[in-house]
């Protein structure tokens, strides 16, 4: 099924097509002849005034009857063969299409929406290498030329070439980047090239860590705990100095709430790599879940914050244990900037009040406590809906 951006851009090709009037010209000769066309008569003037109005009504096959004539009696008029090329291509005559394109591409070869159009017929009867042929001199002729960019990057992953094919469309949605059926089919074709790259990891050794640890990662991604933590552990087994793999093991143990384990992971893992922001955070995560004291959470959430500014998880964390600490004033310089990024997470309009409250600022305080109060119930009700939606598609379904 061709893309719906491609149809609208082949339709609009066609009406200018028509509309671009095929005014009298001298009868060219040399190598102009060759990329000319033929004297424009009375009677090719007439013809093509009928096929445009055939066109406007949705008459194609007068529309390719007349242009037909037209070709009879002036067979160098290219823009004649580029129309007619157009309307077979538009009435699915693929063949058709691809035969009068290639005419009138031998005479006049700087058609780009002819190239375009001839990649596109050969790309629907199957002929893959000719197709990507035409398309590839379309563009290069057109750089910006959105339907051979997006034809050529279909055929080639349709063809096995996942990564030149994604290249094109790439390039294609830098210059159309709200087309949600190319993000679509772009991330299809990343998670190919995923699947065929993991399987090869796979392949060349079973029960290495890499292995272990991408098997771990699809138990996880499927919340199979249980089965992640079995296959870091072997990970583990295999390169226990391997950067990551304490890491995978201690994510694990958080995801289960298992803290004071998730924590011990996650110091193991910065003896190995000091500079993670995102161990260091979980680290002072995990010892405030665990109810450990907030001092010994403060130097690993220092460091993550030190390390990446931006990581509000870490600032919203560190200020939780600056309240714990009673240094309210301290922890709003971090709940400040938090609320700014993440305006919608209630937890830190709750922090917000506490700490509003503790400073004695009481109507800042009430003011926060109101925002988090309507922000849980917006998330209760959004939550309600969800579940009464499944639900509602449950029944359908039956």
């Amino acid at each position: 099924m061709p893309h719906p951006t491609l149809i609208r851009s082949m339709l609009c090709a066609v009406s200018v097509a028509f509309l671009f009037p095929l005014a009298a010209q001298p009868q060219r000769s040399g190598a102009s002849a060759q990329r000319g066309s033929d004297a424009i008569t009375p009677q090719v003037q007439q013809l093509y005034a009928e096929a445009h109005d055939a066109q406007a009504h949705g008459d194609a096959q007068t529309a390719i009857a007349r242009y037909t004539e037209i070709l009879r009696l002036a067979p160098r008029l290219a823009p004649a063969y580029n129309n007619l090329g157009m309307l077979y291509y538009n009435t699915g005559d693929y063949s058709h299409a691809a035969e009068t394109l290639r005419k009138g591409l031998a005479i006049d070869p700087r058609m780009t929406t002819a190239q375009t159009l001839l990649g596109l017929s050969d790309v629907r009867l199957g002929r893959s290498i000719e197709a990507k042929a035409e398309l590839t001199k379309a563009l290069e002729a057109d750089p910006a030329n959105n339907d051979a960019e997006l034809a050529l990057g279909r055929l080639e992953i349709s063809t096995g070439d996942s990564s030149a094919g994604t290249a094109h469309l790439r390039d294609y949605l830098q210059r159309n980047p709200k087309d949600q059926q190319v993000w679509y089919l772009l991330g299809k074709a990343y998670l190919k090239l995923s699947e065929e790259s993991l399987a090869k990891v796979d392949q060349i050794d079973p029960d290495s860590g890499v292995a272990h640890i991408m098997a771990g990662e699809v138990d996880e991604s499927m919340k199979n705990y249980d089965g992640a933590l079995a296959e870091y552990t072997k990970a583990l087994a295999k390169d226990p100095n391997q950067a990551g793999n304490h890491y995978h093991l201690g994510n694990a143990f958080w995801l289960e709430e298992k803290y004071e384990s998730a924590a011990n992971e996650f110091r193991a893992e910065l003896r190995i790599d000091p500079n993670n922001c995102i161990t260091q955070w979980k680290l002072g995560n995990s010892i405030l879940s665990a109810n450990q004291p907030a001092a010994e959470a403060l130097p690993p959430l220092n460091s993550a914050v030190t390390t990446c500014p931006d990581l509000m998880q870490a600032r919203v964390d560190r200020a939780n244990a600056l309240l714990k600490l009673d240094r309210a004033q301290q922890a709003l310089d971090d709940l400040r900037p938090a609320a700014q990024a993440s305006p919608d997470e209630p937890s830190i309009h709750f922090l917000l009040s506490r700490a509003y409250k503790a400073l004695g600022k009481n109507e800042e305080a009430r003011s926060e406590l109101q925002v988090y109060a309507r922000l849980q119930r917006q998330a209760s009700e959004a939550s309600a809906k969800q579940a009464k939606d499944v639900i509602s598609a449950k029944d359908q379904a039956r």
